[in-house]
């Protein structure tokens, strides 16, 4: 435990896996009180459980981010629990991919700009309005992808332009709301530790193989390294940092 985020209260959607439930874990160890959010209740709890086993404190919330009722409840909640809402990270998102353009269901195109535009821009949203009423402002981090911005991949189109749409969405958003002390930036994970970099029936050891020529740092990041950078753009030490967008994928866009 640290006392980086002491007094602070955190939200982490998409937490109850992955990326999502590694940055909990860190902010919760950095001695935030840690709500964390997602559609499914029961990895929630298990997240809450984890933090609570080394003592922190943590909220689960069951919510859609796509839906406005459920992103401004979320706020309500963390303020209602624990006092205030400093930081936000929008880590909730979809990843519909395999197919060409051309071939692209309309329905996995919809999901994911439900999910990962209009799910970060209600949440957004909601976020600002709590955090702009209070002395100290806040702090917001949006997960985006090294595939918006950055890279390009076949297959992936609508999921490239949802995360493309997401780091735009965070300059145009930081730009907006810095003056009234709520501070916005991104990270663009590539391949990380997780159930979305394994190839249809690919075990962890063959992606292993795999990456280790395809990307120069020759595996991919873990949850918790993405987790670091984000607690960085959350924390003070990131004070001047605004609008960026912060890459972490073992220079896989290179």
């Amino acid at each position: 435990m640290t006392t980086r985020f002491t007094g602070r209260t955190a939200l982490v959607t998409g937490a109850g896996s992955g990326i999502g439930r590694a940055t909990a874990l860190a902010f919760a160890a950095g001695g935030a009180n840690v709500v964390v959010a997602g559609r499914t209740a029961a990895p929630l709890d298990e997240t809450v459980a984890l933090i609570e086993e080394h003592g922190g404190k943590a909220l689960a919330v069951t919510a859609d981010v796509s839906r406005a009722a459920d992103a401004q409840a979320l706020v309500r909640a963390a303020v209602d629990h624990f006092g205030s809402l400093d930081v936000a990270v929008n880590n909730a998102g979809v990843f519909r991919g395999g197919a060409p353009l051309a071939d692209l269901a309309e329905d996995d195109w919809h999901t994911q700009l439900d999910i990962n535009v209009t799910g970060v821009f209600l949440a957004l949203r909601a976020q600002i309005r709590r955090m702009r009423t209070q002395p100290a402002g806040g702090t917001i981090v949006n997960i985006a992808s090294n595939m918006g911005m950055h890279t390009r991949r076949p297959g992936v189109a609508a999921y490239a332009a949802s995360k493309a749409a997401v780091a735009a969405l965070t300059r145009a958003a930081a730009l907006d709301h810095i003056a009234e002390g709520v501070r916005i930036n991104a990270v663009s994970p590539g391949a990380t530790a997780t159930a979305m970099s394994l190839r249809p029936g690919e075990s962890e050891a063959e992606r292993g193989e795999r990456v280790r020529h395809q990307l120069p740092l020759g595996r991919v990041s873990a949850t918790e390294e993405v987790a670091a950078a984000v607690l960085y753009l959350a924390s003070d030490d990131a004070a001047s940092v605004v609008g960026t967008d912060l890459v972490i994928d073992s220079g896989g866009s290179l």
